[in-house]
């Protein structure tokens, strides 16, 4: 069998569920990953923060002690940036959304297959790999503006007209994939996949979720519109006035 991912590949993984982690660890070895396995998540929050740091982490959402929502929080707080996928039988919009919220990378539901996990594992590592290339040539710039808009990317920092805006880690990574693309028609799958990852099979409804929480964030009645929508296509960034003398 060819290996999936590299020996140096550390992975945590965060479950109670005896069987099921016994499975998957062995499962996973067999791709080439090097797993770790942490019953509570107390005992994973605590691995998650010890170095070396794993490269991923996978995350039950029903844990003994805390929830996986909020150990997930624990670690962003953190300022630990390794992808997280989360393991749930929640399978409803808001449920989505607070796992998203939380900072979770991905999101898959049980049962599911082992070939669905890999793929999904897969997916986070080539999107984590991107990110850290096209940041470290200068691809991506420190600063994003659309008129009023500021995006500090370096301090994770957003202000309208002066005002800070409060983003949840979803909220920020949309709204960081719009203004990359400003100007632009970005269709909906396109969207999906720069913000939720290529092997993201969620309801597109989530889109349409957070582009709303947007809005109520950076839009009001003393604020023209940024966020508009191309019917059937997907959604464009750009300045009000803008889109009218186009």
């Amino acid at each position: 069998m060819v290996s999936s991912a590299t020996p140096k590949t550390r992975l945590l993984l965060v479950d109670d569920e005896a069987r099921l982690t016994e499975l998957l660890k062995m499962e996973l070895e067999v791709e080439g990953y090097e797993v770790d396995v942490a019953a509570d998540g107390a005992t994973g929050l605590i691995r998650a923060r010890t170095e070396p740091s794993p490269d991923l982490i996978v995350l039950d959402w029903n844990l003994p002690d805390f929830s996986g929502v909020d150990i997930c929080q624990r670690i962003r707080s953190s300022a630990i940036t390794t992808p997280i996928l989360m393991l749930t039988g929640h399978d409803d919009v808001a449920d989505r959304v607070t796992a998203l919220d939380a900072g979770v990378d991905d999101y898959l539901v049980k049962p599911f297959s082992i070939e669905e996990l890999m793929a999904r594992l897969r997916a986070m590592q080539r999107r984590a790999s991107t990110f850290s290339a096209a940041a470290g040539d200068g691809q991506h710039p420190e600063t994003l503006q659309v008129g009023d808009l500021v995006m500090n990317t370096s301090t994770r920092d957003e202000s309208r007209s002066g005002q800070l805006i409060q983003l949840s880690v979803k909220e920020y990574e949309l709204l960081n994939f719009l203004m990359r693309g400003q100007g632009k028609v970005l269709e909906r799958t396109e969207i999906m996949h720069g913000v939720w990852g290529e092997n993201f099979y969620g309801d597109d409804n989530l889109l349409d979720v957070y582009i709303r929480y947007l809005r109520q964030k950076i839009e009001s009645s003393e604020r023209p519109a940024l966020i508009h929508t191309v019917r059937g296509v997907g959604f464009i960034l750009r300045e009000e006035r803008q889109l009218e003398t186009s």
